[in-house]
């Protein structure tokens, strides 16, 4: 799902990234509520409102998806796809690094490798094209953060209530900011007619159902794996980016991106590694008598 948005997001112009996130938001909620009153989970989402540890948690992630969402947004609008994709390719070497710095696991040789490459990666497109590639950094630690914190907050916030509570804290500013659009008479929604009108409003449905997918998958999955889960989507965009919307790619981008695939190929092959020795592990401990 997060693979084709770039094909959605230039639907929604004239609207600018801030109107779309803006909107993302408030009728996120308005879908997260429909879907509360249905599965009959109010209950679980005012207990987390009454945590107030879980709640100043989800505050953050809050905070994190929104400025994830931005430069995002801003990315695919003003055709820099590619440097997008890039940054959700590397997405997976920072949840890895979080893992070691944070929740203080021990990697592997080849998980560190990885990272090294993805690094090298990163300083060689800076040095090759003169700038700093600060969509994708941007892109990549903010979500990684995000992935770290729904990881820690585990089982005890279900996948709907957790992200009902993520756009409740948001919806304020967001309806603030239409509110105050609208009285500048500068709100695509009021002057782009029915179809648009029915696009932006269309932004829960494509902002929440992929958050819900991911929250769900973050309860129950190690943080690692969660990582390497992440390929397929920055690969669509990527193809998107370049097959579709044209975007240059000169030979120190393939460079660059080269590494990051490279590095990503070590990840996933120690991972497969890991997977078998556990699971011998496990076959031989269950025939000891």
């Amino acid at each position: 799902m997060w693979g084709v948005l770039p094909l959605y997001f230039p639907l929604l112009q004239p609207a600018s990234a801030l109107e779309i996130i803006a909107h993302r938001v408030v009728w996120s909620l308005v879908l997260c509520a429909l879907l509360l009153a249905v599965v009959r989970q109010f209950g679980a989402y005012t207990a987390v409102l009454r945590d107030r540890r879980l709640l100043l948690t989800l505050a953050l992630a809050a905070v994190l998806v929104a400025t994830n969402w931005i430069v995002y947004v801003y990315g695919i609008t003003t055709d820099q796809v590619v440097d997008a994709a890039l940054g959700y390719f590397i997405n997976p070497l920072v949840t890895v690094l979080l893992a070691v710095l944070v929740l203080k696991e021990r990697l592997r040789p080849a998980q560190w490798v990885a990272v090294a490459v993805g690094t090298v990666a990163v300083v060689v497109i800076t040095a090759g094209l003169g700038r700093v590639p600060w969509i994708s950094l941007a892109l990549a630690g903010s979500f990684g953060v995000y992935g770290l914190i729904k990881n820690r907050v585990g089982p005890s916030v279900a996948a709907l209530p957790g992200l009902a509570v993520e756009t409740t804290v948001l919806f304020p500013v967001a309806l603030g900011y239409l509110v105050w659009l609208t009285a500048q008479g500068s709100s695509s929604l009021t002057g782009g007619g029915v179809p648009h009108a029915l696009l932006l409003a269309s932004t829960g449905v494509v902002t929440a159902l992929p958050l819900l997918t991911f929250g769900a998958a973050a309860r129950v999955l190690p943080l690692r794996v969660m990582g390497m889960l992440q390929y397929v989507a920055p690969l669509l965009q990527f193809l998107i980016g370049v097959l579709v919307f044209r975007e240059e790619m000169p030979a120190v981008r393939w460079v660059g991106f080269g590494l990051v695939w490279l590095a990503l190929v070590v990840l996933s092959t120690d991972a497969l590694h890991a997977v078998r020795a556990s699971r011998l592990a496990a076959r031989d401990l269950a025939r000891e008598p």
